[in-house]
């Protein structure tokens, strides 16, 4: 069984990433919001959903290739799908917040959407975060997380683990 800090120091290395990756997903969503927002007539929730497609198709790119690359590549159709599944419900309630505060209390200032759909993006972020990483991008067994890491050091392809028989 791994000590306790290791195991703690892998959760703040992952939580860092994490953050990174939401970091540079959250200025993506807030600039294509802005844009949107400014160069056309939607309704400020709408712009919102097209600016949380966007952030949601660069952060699968930036979990999968960087956050979580040393997770199980088994299974992709499965992987993307649960994404979309969860980023969809991420979606919902970060545009949920921002719906709730335009259409239920007025508040419709560019500075009032945009403190608010960023509320809604670090409420959806917390959501989001516990589901990618239970569901969608799942550990390794230990042996396989092991030799997947000497791999990823070693700049070398991953093999398989040879099978013993058994008498």
């Amino acid at each position: 069984m791994e000590p306790r800090s290791a195991r703690l120091q892998r959760l703040v290395r992952e939580m860092v990433k994490f953050g990174a990756v939401g970091g540079a997903g959250v200025l993506v969503n807030l600039g294509v919001f802005n844009l949107v927002r400014n160069t056309s007539d939607l309704p400020v929730v709408r712009a919102s959903v097209i600016a949380t497609v966007v952030a949601i198709v660069f952060n699968y790119v930036g979990f999968r290739y960087w956050t979580y690359r040393d997770r199980d590549k088994g299974g992709r159709t499965r992987e993307l799908v649960l994404f979309l599944l969860f980023s969809a419900a991420g979606l919902v309630i970060e545009n949920g917040v921002l719906y709730l505060a335009t259409y239920g209390f007025g508040w419709d200032t560019p500075l009032q959407s945009n403190v608010f759909k960023f509320v809604g993006i670090g409420v959806a972020t917390l959501f989001r975060f516990w589901s990618y990483r239970t569901w969608v991008f799942r550990a390794l067994p230990a042996g396989e997380a092991v030799a997947g890491a000497e791999s990823i050091l070693k700049q070398e392809p991953r093999r398989p683990a040879p099978r013993q028989r058994v008498p």
